[in-house]
């Protein structure tokens, strides 16, 4: 079976250099972060910028939204991080993660990831860490756990479970941790890959965990907890098809489909219970991001997702039904 995408839309505005992060919120907007240091909301329908914020002088690279597309979290490449609440269009929250002269030990954050719960967040590090923050704005970037992998590299990607009770972290070495957050416990870990793994994906249940890596391939991996605490099985399917690096993926909210963008200047979508490409998409450019719309697909369609990447465009697909 082939799925086919069309791209429905591209933002009117675009940045002036790449976009490294994107997300689809639950309020139909798209939010951008880019190399050129803005970050920009976008409308869905229009594709024209609904909000922006003022550049910094560094590129901005980790995006993440909260569930009910209230807020946006936000680092760049120095570290300082940001909480931008979207229905006010005011910055609620500001940290230099590498300011060592209030915190000892202080690490410079790469990767950062909202708790879905909306009190913590957490951050990579070039140290194997995650270091795990206070998300409330009178308190915001207040360090209060340390989670460590025993591995001194840096860490790529960091991603919440839907729940909110573990967090995964992805490193330069194409190894993948999954940490408990009440226990603060180190529960299993991953070498499936060759090389870097830059972008990890969540199922919406929790129970799978995809990562991709550039060693061009993607791996799915059963990350599901038991009451007594046995980890899943680990890597169960291995995806192949894209001839450079695997810089981003995603997976629907229903769970039947992937999607991942790459060096290659392709979009591949994948039927996960196949583990087959079920449509292919040209872009013009390295595709650093994309996202799902978390609204699940209406019957008989595949869904919708945005992609960003080289050129600076957000662009919207959405499914125009299926082929033999």
């Amino acid at each position: 079976m082939s799925l086919a995408f069309v791209n429905a839309l591209e933002c009117k505005e675009p940045h002036s250099d790449e976009i490294w992060a994107v997300a689809w919120t639950a309020n139909n907007t798209a939010v951008s972060a880019s190399a050129d240091g803005t970050v920009k909301q976008w409308d869905s329908t229009s594709g024209q910028v609904s909000m922006s914020r003022p550049p910094h002088n560094l590129a901005i690279v980790s995006l993440s939204v909260s569930p009910d597309g209230k807020f946006a979290l936000y680092n760049g490449l120095d570290g300082t991080t940001w909480l931008w609440d979207l229905q006010a269009d005011t910055v609620v929250g500001r940290h230099e993660s590498y300011d060592r002269s209030t915190v000892q030990g202080a690490e410079p954050s790469w990767s950062v990831s909202l708790n879905p719960n909306g009190t913590t967040y957490a951050g990579t590090s070039s140290s194997g860490n995650v270091n795990i923050y206070s998300a409330n704005p009178d308190s915001f970037g207040t360090r209060q756990a340390v989670l460590t992998s025993g591995r001194s590299r840096h860490g790529m990607d960091c991603v919440h479970s839907p729940d909110g009770t573990r967090v995964a972290l992805s490193n330069e070495a194409g190894q993948v941790f999954i940490f408990d957050l009440e226990s603060q416990a180190l529960t299993s870990t991953y070498s499936s890959h060759a090389m870097c793994v830059r972008s990890l994906a969540w199922s919406s249940d929790g129970q799978l965990l995809l990562t991709a890596s550039d060693d061009k391939r993607l791996i799915l991996h059963d990350v599901r907890s038991t009451p007594s605490g046995k980890p899943g099985s680990g890597a169960v399917a291995t995806l192949t098809g894209h001839s450079s690096w695997v810089l981003s993926t995603s997976i629907s909210p229903d769970g039947r489909l992937a999607a991942s963008g790459s060096a290659d200047k392709t979009i591949k979508v994948w039927d996960l219970s196949a583990r087959a490409v079920v449509s292919t998409l040209q872009e013009s450019g390295e595709v650093w991001s994309i996202a799902w719309s978390p609204k699940p697909p209406a019957s008989g369609t595949a869904g919708a997702f945005i992609t960003g990447g080289q050129d600076g465009h957000v662009r919207w697909w959405r499914s125009a039904g299926t082929g033999a």
